[in-house]
């Protein structure tokens, strides 16, 4: 007898001719049933045809389902998002639609948000590895003279993609270049991989002895924060601002916003302290809910939850409020935007598809706005222990 394990008894089973079917799906739950000894009776629940996952998912056995809530509405003044909007969240955080829901109200009857969409871009960082620091420079300084060639070859892979310039940083014998892009309604970061792996083909092909490089130098920082995305943005830049009127933050949330603006500086030296990537209270929680709701890639909030609050105390008592997102990655085109119940929710904001992302960038800066105001008002009413106590997960 063969003491050896048969290898094919742990493959994940695929089928080659068709592998986004039902029945290919039933397999593969019938063999992790078999392995993990634990019957999956909701992962099967789906009503859309598993035809429309390629690209989006390999392996496929079933669905997670996310709870989605409702809240708004929400008046928001952007130049693509204009009107009242009703906001769908997908969270399993009790409290959190709740949260937001309020934070609507409050700046809807203050008059709305204004929410500006300041500059878009996603980037691909190659590094070109030279014998020198001097050589290192050489290529850099060929690269500036023949930016249209290099742009030519980038932009013939792709109908939307634009290359508008090359950032260049010098390490020892290494050059980064800094690829900067416009992607339309996609998020980009595939587009963009693909554009500069051309380029780079391209600028290695044509120096002159040859070029050495790796796609990625790190400096593009996918699915991380970094501090220079917040100075050279990554995605969308959107700023969201509004006056909150005194006599209305009093009376919805029982707040003066003298005591509001005292708690910001409290908060500013807090965040400082800490060296957080975002001096507000929780923006990963409103971008995530919408994220999982409407078909963004989830771990882009690693990236897109940074921002910068910035606030004033009005003469008249009123208080101006603001959050700029640096580095805000979405998209109503392509990834998940397709699938079925994110195409719905992004249907729901009047966003899929072509001409969209500018409009949802807007919708998402203006709903991190909303939840910033009412966390901050909850923890200084004293309510924010309560409210979980009541609707979330302190619950027994």
């Amino acid at each position: 007898m063969d003491p050896r394990p048969d290898p094919d008894e742990h493959k994940i089973p695929r089928d080659h001719d068709n592998d986004y079917t039902p029945q290919a799906a039933a397999r593969r739950r019938e063999f992790l049933a078999a392995h993990a000894g634990v019957e999956t009776r909701h992962l099967d629940k789906f009503s859309f045809d598993p035809a429309i996952l390629p690209g989006n998912i390999e392996n496929f056995i079933g669905v997670a389902q996310v709870p989605v809530g409702l809240a708004g509405p929400l008046l928001i003044d952007g130049e693509h998002a204009r009107g009242e909007f009703y906001v769908p969240m997908a969270t399993t955080e009790g409290t959190l639609v709740a949260s937001y829901n309020r934070g609507m109200r409050l700046l809807t009857e203050c008059g709305g948000v204004k929410a500006t969409v300041v500059e878009r871009y996603m980037q691909r960082s190659p590094v070109f590895l030279m014998e020198d620091a001097r050589a290192a420079r050489r290529l850099g300084q060929w690269v500036e003279e023949h930016f249209d060639d290099i742009r030519a070859a980038a932009e013939a892979t792709t109908k939307s993609g634009r290359l508008v310039n090359i950032y260049q940083h010098a390490i020892g014998p290494m050059r980064h270049l800094r690829f900067n892009y416009t992607t339309g309604d996609a998020a980009g970061q595939n587009m963009t991989g693909k554009a500069t792996l051309a380029a780079c083909q391209w600028i290695a092909a044509r120096y002159p002895g040859g070029a050495k490089f790796i796609l990625s130098g790190n400096m593009d920082t996918d699915k991380k924060h970094s501090q220079i995305n917040m100075l050279e943005t990554r995605g969308r830049r959107v700023v969201a601002e509004a006056v909150v009127r005194r006599d209305v933050l009093k009376r919805l949330m029982g707040v003066d916003t003298r005591d509001l603006f005292s708690g910001r500086q409290v908060a500013q030296a807090g965040a400082f302290l800490a060296g957080a990537a975002n001096n507000g209270s929780h923006a990963a929680n409103g971008l995530a809910a919408l994220f999982i709701a409407c078909g963004q890639d989830a771990a882009n909030v690693a990236e897109s939850h940074a921002g910068i609050t910035y606030s004033q105390l009005l003469d008249n008592g009123d208080y101006y409020w603001s959050i700029t997102l640096p580095s805000l990655i979405v998209g109503t085109y392509g990834g998940g935007t397709a699938l079925a119940t994110q195409k719905e929710c992004l249907q729901v904001l009047g966003c899929h598809g072509t001409g969209g992302a500018d409009k949802f960038a807007e919708i998402c800066a203006a709903v991190v706005l909303a939840g910033e105001t009412s966390l901050a008002s909850a923890v200084l009413h004293g309510d924010w222990v309560s409210s979980h106590d009541q609707f979330g997960r302190n619950r027994k």
